[in-house]
């Protein structure tokens, strides 16, 4: 269940500068009575629904522990549910695991990348596992390899690289690799500050060309207002249902959002929604535990 909490979209004195979504469009991914729980464990979910439209960025926020992680390892098919279905697709999938090869990308928090293969090798992998023939797919990733921020790293290894292009080429890999929802689980936990905020500008930037389904999660408050359409916020464990904010600021964005009022009146509203007042450091009211 998705609770909301909108009031006048904030931003509205803004220019536009895309069209909005309509409720028209047909849902990615629907999520209806999941459940699951570890052996000997308290439940993580318990009768959860929530869904995301086609095109849609939508993060999740909460605490650690709470089995935001787990939540992915389900949707990819890792792990499978102990109540409940979650369907891709407009048709609707089984819940089984082979029903979402090739229909979703999964980035995790670590890059992953291996190491005896170069940027162009491993960015190819999703594609050569999908069976598409290695030089077409070579091919593909080298024409977009420059618009990634990628150009002239093809013949390069992982170690070679920054953290930042590291985190680029896992990203690429997990795009081409997937089809109709990706899924990144904190992608820029381990950056620093400044390449944080650089590779979130970043991908808003390559999300506004591509316009594939997101969902993100994150512990960080203005990284999910800056990059989302929707922000749901898990409150509670077990987990039973997903508080919802709407982010109605036009785009394209960049970190000069942070600064608006009609931002830091979005920022108050989702500090609210997860129990925590606005006092304190900037970080800690910028972060969750």
């Amino acid at each position: 269940m998705i609770e909301s909490h909108e009031t006048e979209p904030p931003g509205a004195d803004l220019p536009k500068t895309s069209a909005p979504r309509t409720p028209e469009q047909p849902a990615v991914l629907s999520v209806r009575g999941l459940g699951f729980g570890f052996a000997g464990e308290t439940p993580l979910f318990e009768k959860l629904d929530f869904s995301l439209k086609q095109g849609e960025f939508v993060s999740v926020l909460a605490a650690s522990g709470i089995g935001k992680t787990t939540l992915f390892r389900l949707l990819s098919g890792l792990l499978v549910p102990q109540a409940g279905t979650i369907a891709i697709g407009e048709a609707g999938d089984a819940p089984a695991a082979a029903s979402k090869l090739g229909k979703i990308g999964y980035m995790p928090q670590k890059d992953c990348l291996m190491p005896w293969r170069t940027v162009l090798d491993n960015a190819v992998l999703g594609l050569e596992l999908g069976g598409m023939p290695k030089r077409e797919a070579r091919r593909q990733v080298l024409k977009l390899l420059p618009g990634l921020g990628l150009d002239g790293t093809a013949n390069k290894y992982p170690h070679e690289l920054s953290g930042g292009m590291r985190q680029r080429v896992s990203f690429l890999r997990s795009l081409l690799g997937g089809g109709e929802l990706l899924l990144l689980d904190e992608p820029f936990s381990a950056l620093d500050a400044m390449t944080r905020v650089g590779m979130q500008e970043w991908l808003l930037q390559v999300w506004e060309q591509h316009r594939t389904t997101v969902l993100f999660i994150t512990h960080d408050v203005d990284e999910a207002l800056l990059l989302s359409d929707r922000v749901l916020v898990a409150a509670q464990s077990p987990i039973t249902s997903l508080n919802e904010l709407a982010v109605d600021l036009p785009r394209p964005r960049s970190y000069e959002f942070a600064m608006d009022e009609a931002f830091i009146d979005l920022k108050r509203r989702l500090l609210g929604l997860i129990g925590r007042g606005a006092r304190g450091s900037s970080e800690e009211a910028g972060r969750l535990p």
